[in-house]
């Protein structure tokens, strides 16, 4: 009897030890989705905020610096001058004799979207409306093409959407209804997610740059496509990953220790073709659950990983090089 007691403790006080477990772990599960949460709306709210002041913006340029715009100057402004046309006899001008002048100039053609290759794979996806189109006449479909990425593949994908008339609509009612267009990664956009994914992997851990691909697509598929447009293509995606990254950050420097290193890398001048400038690549490790964070500074100086760690409280260890920087005297202080 005695023998068996221990195994039975060991057993009531292992099966205690994971329901505390499991209890614990639904309940940073449930945290985590509910800061996730948090955070994905934010960032909607001031995304949203940005287009509008974007779009607010815009407006204000065209008033200003249109070719056709008028400056709007204030009543109240005492250096404007003010015309009298109050004894003006608008009568007795003399009419302005008017002329017309003509003229002829090259009109300008659009490059416009560069066209898909036509012996590639097309793929054909009809879409219907989603009222009942039973008593409808169909009066025609509106065609979309976009271009995806299959391994080894470049599709065409072609979006046909069925157009349907009433038959005897009223007024309170829509007289020409159509399929509705599926979600893209970027909106208006030819590339389809698969494509995206493809560029990113070939640049980020394939290492090819740009123009590798665009060679690589006119070989293989006979696809040229504008270096312009995988830059847009590029920052499009950065600004879907934005709330991911914001996620992750979060993760890297919410524990209480992290390590901290920067390596020196030569960067392409913009500014100066041929020549490169002194870049610095930060890294931030968090050894508790294992996360690195990458940001990259164009200098040396200590405000950019201050700025990186602005919310941390804890324990920072950096390399021998940091510490012996001047400039980051207190950097491992939080």
């Amino acid at each position: 009897m005695n023998s068996t007691v221990p195994l039975e403790q060991y057993q009531a006080l292992e099966a205690k030890y994971i329901e505390q477990y499991q209890a614990l772990e639904a309940k940073y599960i449930e945290q985590y989705q509910a800061l996730e949460a948090k955070y994905i709306e934010q960032y909607q709210d001031i995304e949203a905020k940005y287009n509008q002041l974007q779009h607010e913006l815009a407006q204000l340029k065209r008033m200003i610096f249109g070719s056709r715009s008028e400056k709007f100057i204030p009543s109240d402004n005492l250096n404007q001058l003010e015309l009298d046309f109050g004894q003006l006899d608008l009568a007795a001008l003399t009419p302005i004799e008017k002329e017309s002048i003509t003229y002829e100039r090259n009109k300008k053609n659009h490059p416009g979207r560069t066209a898909l290759p036509e012996n590639i794979p097309t793929e054909d996806i009809i879409i219907e409306p989603t009222e009942d189109t039973t008593d409808m006449v169909c009066i025609g479909e509106e065609v979309t093409e976009t271009v995806d990425y299959k391994p080894g593949i470049l599709l065409k994908r072609r979006y046909i959407r069925r157009k349907y008339a009433q038959r005897n609509a009223s007024e309170d009612q829509n007289a020409i209804v159509i399929g509705e267009m599926p979600d893209r990664p970027i909106p208006k956009g030819i590339a389809e997610a698969g494509l995206l994914a493809y560029i990113w992997v070939s640049k980020f851990v394939d290492h090819l740059p740009f123009y590798r691909q665009i060679e690589m697509f006119k070989r293989q598929f006979g696809w040229s496509i504008h270096k312009s447009t995988l830059n847009d293509w590029l920052a499009a995606c950065c600004s879907l990953l934005d709330a991911l990254y914001v996620t992750h950050t979060r993760l890297v420097i919410e524990g209480y220790y992290l390590q901290a290193d920067e390596s020196p890398i030569k960067v392409l001048d913009r500014d100066k073709p041929g020549s490169t400038h002194q870049g610095y690549m930060w890294v931030v490790r968090n050894p508790l659950n294992g996360l690195v964070l990458f940001k990259y500074r164009k200098g040396r100086g200590a405000d950019g990983i201050k700025e990186l760690l602005s919310e941390f409280n804890g324990y920072l260890q950096p390399n021998s090089c940091i510490r012996n920087h001047k400039t980051y005297g207190k950097l491992s202080k939080y």
